[in-house]
């Protein structure tokens, strides 16, 4: 079992800036691939980031290229997703998930291929 918490939401400005955190507990946390997506209301899942257990690759949906940042401490057993130049279809609440194993580019991007999920943490942007 994984267990994974995420913090660092909250409410800011358009063009603003905040960090995630999603703290994991449970089995060998660098060995799995981390993701970050989010969901807004009435909206399928989306796909934000992911990172590859050593933090060596990472991966972007189109929406947040440039903007966003995945990171990971596997010391401290957190991944953590940088959001600059924030926008108001930014807002959403934002789910850390764990891949145990290791998966394709493809995969990554996909919700299904994700084995745990955190509880979420809402992200507001206003206008």
């Amino acid at each position: 079992q994984v267990q994974l918490v995420e913090s660092g939401g909250g409410l800011v400005q358009a063009g603003g800036s905040l960090r995630l955190s999603c703290a994991a507990s449970g089995r060998t946390f660098s060995s799995n691939v981390m993701g970050w997506f989010r969901q807004a209301p009435g909206k399928e899942r989306e796909f934000v980031a992911a990172i590859s257990w050593t933090g060596g690759f990472t991966v972007y949906g189109d929406s947040v290229k440039g903007r966003f940042t995945i990171s990971r401490d596997n010391a401290k057993n957190t991944v953590y997703l940088q959001m600059n130049s924030l926008k108001p279809e930014d807002t959403a609440v934002y789910y850390c998930s764990a891949a145990l194993g290791s998966r394709t580019i493809a995969a990554m991007k996909r919700p299904d291929t994700y084995d745990y999920w955190g509880q979420g943490t809402q992200v507001t942007v206003s206008s």
